[in-house]
């Protein structure tokens, strides 16, 4: 999927205003009825089905659905289940992008990842209190890189208690597998299933603490895909399985060089020392020759994380690149503005370019986490920052890794938040 982007002058694309804000709208069912049809043959392919837990409990609605996201095809699990209850889906304001009109009829809430959003909690009351509507909503906000849940955002149990709906929550398994970011959105041979379960009703809102809540929901998005695949025996089969794993696993674990893995077909090579790790059938990483130092791929992954953490406690960490910038500032394109240069460190993000026309910082604390992506929209790997009147899309020049700085951008907010 491609979004509308077009060149302009960055004086130009400062002026442009923000567009107005809108109130949400009950979905069109005759759209409803298209998305549940271009979702059937697809879900038919995968063998989906679906299991359902305290349902009853629930009763008919409206509810606050809360999914994991694994990849596009979770849309489309969506409408499987619950056509034909109407719902909102809260979405990133940049699927709004060049289909404002179709996205509003859908019943879409446009929000930006990661940045503080108070009309977002207005809207999706209004949406549950005056339009009797559910709302659908990612509470991870990015797909998950290494196939494990990211972090959630703290205090969603205050949205809760303030919708006072009953929560609804949908787990899948296989998603991830069947259609994975890093693997360059090639799909597998692989089945998907979900677990529907009413996770809290009304009265159970009432009795428990925000703390408590959040908890809950914590437990519940705490699952690790590449884990299930191994335990499962689940095959996955194809040769290019490994193609685009160094997005992931972006430092060679022998010889601690990064920015230099590459994967290719099965295999994932350090360009530096010359390592070969072989990625079998069931998920797992074996050494070709020597030792395997992390077989498991979220194992690696955190391996990198506490490598962050450790340069940023000894002042060490920093991104530093040369990117092309684009920026959204209404719904009707991407503005590609030119060249710029970003870098990242325990002061945070700053961005300049433009010819010296442009400069922006952003603090460690401004956000939990980062909206940082592969492929995007088929332009290139991005790290995106800005507030609620800009977005920056940051599209890396070189070899840097956008996994780093979304691990950096993460640590960095615990660690200044103390």
């Amino acid at each position: 999927m491609k979004i509308k982007t077009v060149k302009a002058d960055y004086g130009k694309v400062i002026d442009i205003k923000n567009p107005k804000h809108r109130r949400p709208m009950r979905p069109l069912f005759i759209l409803m009825l298209v998305i549940r049809v271009l979702a059937f043959f697809e879900l038919i392919k995968v063998g989906f089905t679906f299991t359902k837990k305290r349902m009853d409990e629930a009763g008919k609605g409206p509810y606050l659905i809360l999914m994991n996201h694994s990849s596009f095809i979770d849309l489309k699990i969506a409408s499987r289940i619950f056509f034909p209850k109407k719902y909102c889906i809260v979405c990133t304001s940049d699927g709004f992008v060049g289909k404002e009109w179709l996205m509003r009829l859908l019943g879409c809430i446009p929000t930006q990842k990661f940045v503080t959003d108070v009309s977002l909690i207005m809207d999706m009351i209004y949406a549950v209190k005056k339009k009797n509507t559910s709302i659908l909503m990612y509470p991870e906000a990015s797909y998950s890189f290494d196939g494990c849940a990211t972090p959630l955002p703290r205090k969603l149990g205050t949205l809760i208690k303030k919708l006072g709906v009953p929560v609804v929550t949908v787990i899948t398994d296989g998603a991830f597998l069947y259609d994975p970011l890093y693997n360059g959105l090639r799909k597998r041979k692989v089945k998907v299933s979900a677990e529907v379960k009413c996770l809290l009703t009304v009265d159970e809102i009432k009795e428990k603490s925000v703390a408590e809540i959040d908890a809950m929901l914590d437990n519940e998005f705490s699952f690790d895909n590449f884990a299930n695949q191994r335990d499962k025996k689940i095959a996955v089969t194809e040769d290019f399985r490994a193609e685009g794993l160094e997005r992931i696993l972006y430092k060679c674990p022998a010889c601690k060089t990064e920015n230099n893995m590459v994967g290719s077909g099965v295999s994932l090579t350090c360009k530096e020392c010359g390592k070969e790790y072989f990625m079998d059938k069931f998920g797992q990483m074996n050494a070709v020759a020597g030792n395997t130092e992390y077989p498991h791929i979220p194992d690696w992954y955190r391996w990198e994380r506490e490598c962050v953490k450790e340069e940023l406690k000894n002042g060490t960490y920093k991104l530093d690149c040369d990117v092309q910038i684009g920026i959204m500032t209404d719904f009707k394109a991407i503005y590609m503005v030119g060249d710029g240069h970003l870098t990242h460190d325990e002061n945070g993000f700053t961005l300049t370019g433009c010819d010296g026309q442009l400069t922006y910082r952003q603090s460690p604390l401004a956000n939990y986490g980062l909206y940082a992506d592969y492929y995007w929209y088929e332009i290139g790997d991005v790290i995106c920052i800005g507030d609620k009147k800009r977005l920056y899309y940051c599209f890396p020049k070189t070899s840097q890794n956008v996994a780093k700085a979304r691990i950096a951008a993460e640590e960095l907010f615990i660690m200044k938040k103390g």
